[in-house]
């Protein structure tokens, strides 16, 4: 019998090679999509995650295809390569920058969301049975969460709102009548596609609304991924700029492996058309300024310098957390295992082991 097989896009990146990673080690066929236009969004210092790439490498049963999910026949060639033996698809390819969305909108739509309908159509032609799992955003809430009241304490913004302090954000958070970015736009429509396909098609669906997701094989950028490129800075002396909210603005972090967990309970035991809210909770949330603080306590060497621009960005959460109990209910033997301070460790590690660092 031939060896189960997995699909990821987006595989160099951050979840896609954590993906590739988990279910190689595992023993599945994993085939890995990737045009590499990192470099195109953020340029060549936030291009390679050499981490990822060089674990990639070694797996013994990993497969790579230099494409691009835009490209409609090519991604069908590689679904009828292998549709016999997959049993899932995770798709995590996308152009994931508020602020570079804002610049080429077409581009960000083509690849957020046409992209992600081709995958769709290319799992419903060559494998209805398998699972679709697209790695979503909470930014299809827009700025929903900026409607609550918050109040503002010495280094973060809390919600006045007891239930939502205690549990953070569901589902039922809605979609309308908000400032979403041009980001999240692309994104809200591929999720509601992702979901389409399931209700009207019954592909085993699943939209993973995350917040933000981060670890070691993070390659960070200003424009995107804000605890990786923090950290970056720290680590090699880089100044660092806060915008807006007095850095004291708040979000959840989830590290991958918990992440990729999650990815993993779905395929074993798939849904039709699901969403779900996830992320590291109320109990890994934590400001930009705590955040700052907290590598200093690592290690006193990593005392950022960074300055705060007064401007927000547009559609900036003021607070933002992950309740994920909705999935947990359904699996109920996940649960977040990596918490703020192990996580940090993780990720200075990892930047500091790439050899650019301070002395």
């Amino acid at each position: 019998m031939e060896k189960k097989t997995i699909l990821i896009t987006g595989v160099l990146g951050l979840v896609g090679s954590a993906t590739a990673i988990h279910f190689g080690k595992q023993g599945y066929n994993v085939v890995g999509v990737d045009n590499g236009f990192r470099k195109v969004f953020f340029g060549e210092d936030a291009t390679q995650n050499l981490v990822g790439e060089n674990a990639l490498a070694k797996l013994p049963n990993f497969i790579f295809f230099e494409e691009d999910i835009r490209n409609q026949i090519g991604i069908n060639k590689i679904f009828a390569t292998y549709a016999k033996n997959l049993i899932a698809i995770v798709h995590c390819a996308a152009q994931p920058s508020h602020d570079w969305a804002a610049k080429d909108p077409i581009v960000d739509f083509t690849i957020n969301a046409n992209g992600t309908l081709i995958m769709l159509e290319a799992t419903r032609k060559y494998a209805p049975d398998a699972s679709f799992v697209f790695l979503s955003t909470n930014k299809v809430y827009g700025s929903k969460p900026n409607d609550f009241e918050y109040s503002e304490g010495p280094s973060r913004w809390t919600p006045l709102d007891v239930a939502t302090e205690s549990h953070g954000f569901n589902e039922n958070l809605g979609l309308d009548a908000t400032t979403h970015s041009v980001f999240g736009v692309s994104k809200t429509a591929a999720d509601l596609m992702v979901q389409e396909y399931g209700r009207y098609f019954g592909l085993r669906t699943v939209c993973m609304r995350g917040g933000c997701l981060t670890g070691p094989l993070h390659a960070g950028a200003e424009l995107h991924g804000f605890l990786s490129y923090l950290i970056k800075c720290a680590v090699n002396r880089r100044p660092y700029t806060i915008f807006g909210y007095g850095g004291k603005q708040v979000r959840d972090n989830i590290h991958t492996d918990d992440l990729v967990r999650a990815i993993h309970f779905f395929i074993d035991d798939p849904d039709i058309a699901q969403i779900y809210n996830i992320g590291g909770g109320v109990e890994n949330t934590i400001s930009v300024i705590e955040a700052i603080d907290l590598l200093s306590q690592i290690d006193p060497r990593y005392k950022l310098e960074f300055t705060i621009e007064g401007k927000n960005r547009i559609g900036d959460h003021i607070w933002y957390a992950t309740d994920f109990r909705k999935f947990q209910n359904r699996y109920p033997l996940w649960a977040p295992r990596v918490g703020l301070t192990n996580l940090f460790e993780d990720m200075v590690r990892s930047e500091y082991d790439l050899g650019s660092h301070i002395d």
